[in-house]
């Protein structure tokens, strides 16, 4: 049976393959934090009042939080020509998965939208630009959604692009919903509670591009198959290096004898980028 690896899943492994074992494998976890689970329903709410509207349905808002119908509008008066332009192809929550090296590379977009020449991936985030926005830029979403639509597509990689839009209409940085984010990249975002307006960043894909992540995954795969075959022999997967310092965002600091007696206890419990994203 193949499995399955999402953007979230590979961001883990790469960061900590001892932690990916521990979520995916041990099945292992803590509670999640009450304001980051909210922030999570929010999150999933404003997804599917985005695809209800693309699939031309009545949006079902909810009148007791009228931030969530701020940001649909305020998102929708921002860039109105992305919800007037004409398409060959366009979807909602669009799924596509690649077989590579005995593993299936699973992707869904928020919104997909094809024409002869252009490929637009486009991703909705529930949390402000960052200010510092390397970490997204080198993410594994960042690379696999234009990666897994080359391979699966007549489009080359140069009429390829992912934008991400920010579309929450105030936002802090202990808010932020989205999987990918841990508590170490929080200190990239917005830390004041201020009124946004949605802002996008794209990134246009090339076959230099694709040709790197193509070599970056496979030598990612071949580690992980490496590392799956020790841990049914009952060796478990690598922990990261104590000095590249991820252990005090981490939930199982304890379980990998790395706990620090001065980290706070609101951050031992499980993080957002331990927990895979709602595909609605």
């Amino acid at each position: 049976m193949l499995i399955r690896l999402s953007q979230a899943q590979l961001n883990l492994l790469e960061t900590c393959p001892r932690k990916f074992q521990q979520v995916y494998l041990d099945q292992l976890g803590t509670p999640i934090a009450s304001e980051q689970q909210d922030q999570m329903n929010w999150g999933s709410r404003f997804h599917l009042l985005m695809q209800q509207r693309e699939l031309g349905l009545p949006l079902l808002t909810d009148t007791t939080d009228p931030l969530l119908q701020n940001s649909v509008d305020a998102f929708i008066q921002a860039a109105p020509e992305l919800f007037q332009q004409q398409a060959v192809f366009r979807q909602s929550e669009h799924r596509r998965t690649l077989e590579l090296e005995g593993y299936l590379l699973t992707v869904v977009y928020d919104l997909l939208i094809l024409n002869p020449q252009q490929a637009q991936i486009l991703d909705w985030k529930t949390y402000p630009l960052p200010q510092n926005q390397r970490w997204l830029a080198e993410s594994w979403q960042t690379r696999l959604y234009p990666f897994v639509l080359a391979e699966t597509s007549d489009y080359s990689p140069e009429d390829i692009s992912i934008t991400y839009w920010f579309v929450r209409a105030t936002q802090s940085a202990s808010e932020t919903s989205d999987s990918e984010i841990s508590d170490s990249e929080r200190s990239n975002l917005k830390t004041s509670e201020t009124k946004l307006q949605p802002q996008s960043l794209r990134f246009n894909y090339s076959t230099s591009q694709h040709q790197a992540i193509r070599s970056k995954l496979g030598g990612l795969l071949d580690q992980l198959t490496a590392w799956l075959k020790d841990y049914q022999a009952g060796t478990p997967f690598p922990q990261v290096e104590a000095a590249e310092d991820q252990c005090g965002f981490c939930t199982f600091d304890v379980r990998c004898q790395r706990h620090q007696p001065e980290t706070p206890v609101s951050e031992e419990l499980l993080t957002l980028a331990e927990i895979q994203e709602v595909a609605l």
